[in-house]
C-alpha cells in the first residue's frame, strides 16, 4: 500500500446542521476524529483536496492529518457520508491509527476469470460476499482482494477459509461461501408438455 497522503485540517469548536452548512458553502467538509478513548475532535477539511485524495487512495485510506499546522497524525478514513443524489461528501469520520496496532477494515472482493462451470457446464456464477471484514496492520491494508474463479466447476465454491491470509485475519465465518457456481435452472414445462408427459 502507498504511503499516506497528507490532508490539512482545521479544528472547529461548534457543531450542528447550521455550522456544517456554512462550512460546505465555504468549500469545506466537516469531519470528526475519534478512537482509543480520546474525546472526539471536530475538524473540517478542504473539499477539493479531499476529492483528490479519495480519487487517488480509494477505500480504507490511511491519511496523514495535519491539524492547524501542528504535528501530523495518521488516521484511517472510516466512514464517508455522501449526498443522496449529488457527488458531494457531507461528513467524514477519521479513526486514530497507532503504530503496531491492527485496525478493523472492510475490503472489497474482486473476481477474475470465467469459471469452467460457466464456460463449459452452462452453470451460473453466484457471488454472495462482496467484501470481507478483516484485522490488519495499517500499512498492510489491501485495496482489494482478487480471487481467481476460473477453476470453479458446477457445484464448487470459494469459501472464506479458502482465502490465503498472511498479513491479515478475516473475521467472517470460514464456512461462508464468497462465490459459487450453481447448476442452471431448468425451464418449467409448458402446459402442453406436462399434459403429454401425463398421457405417456
Amino acid at each position: 500500500m502507498a504511503s499516506p497522503k497528507t490532508l490539512k485540517a482545521v479544528a472547529r469548536d461548534a457543531s450542528g446542521k447550521g455550522v456544517a452548512r456554512k462550512l460546505r458553502q465555504q468549500g469545506r467538509v466537516p469531519a470528526v476524529v475519534y478512537g482509543h478513548g480520546d474525546k472526539p475532535l471536530g475538524i473540517s477539511v478542504d473539499g477539493h483536496e479531499l476529492e483528490l485524495l479519495m480519487a487517488a487512495s480509494g477505500v480504507n485510506a490511511i491519511v496523514r492529518l495535519e491539524l492547524d499546522g501542528q504535528a501530523t497524525q495518521d488516521v484511517l478514513l472510516r466512514e464517508v457520508q455522501m449526498h443522496p443524489y449529488r457527488p458531494e461528501v457531507l461528513h467524514l469520520d477519521f479513526f486514530h491509527v497507532h503504530a503496531g496496532e491492527r485496525v478493523h477494515v472492510r475490503v472489497p472482493v474482486s473476481l477474475t476469470g470465467i469459471p469452467t462451470g460457466v464456460r463449459e457446464g452452462g452453470g451460473v456464477m453466484d457471488q454472495v460476499l462482496y467484501d470481507l471484514d478483516m484485522e490488519v496492520m495499517p500499512d498492510r491494508i489491501p485495496d482489494v482482494l482478487e480471487l481467481d474463479v476460473s477453476g470453479l466447476a458446477v457445484g464448487e465454491s470459494i469459501r472464506v477459509s479458502d482465502v490465503a491470509t498472511g498479513d491479515y485475519k478475516i473475521l467472517q465465518d470460514g464456512d461462508l461461501p464468497i462465490v459459487s457456481v450453481i447448476a442452471p435452472r431448468t425451464a418449467e414445462p409448458t402446459a402442453a408438455e406436462a399434459e403429454a408427459a401425463a398421457e405417456a
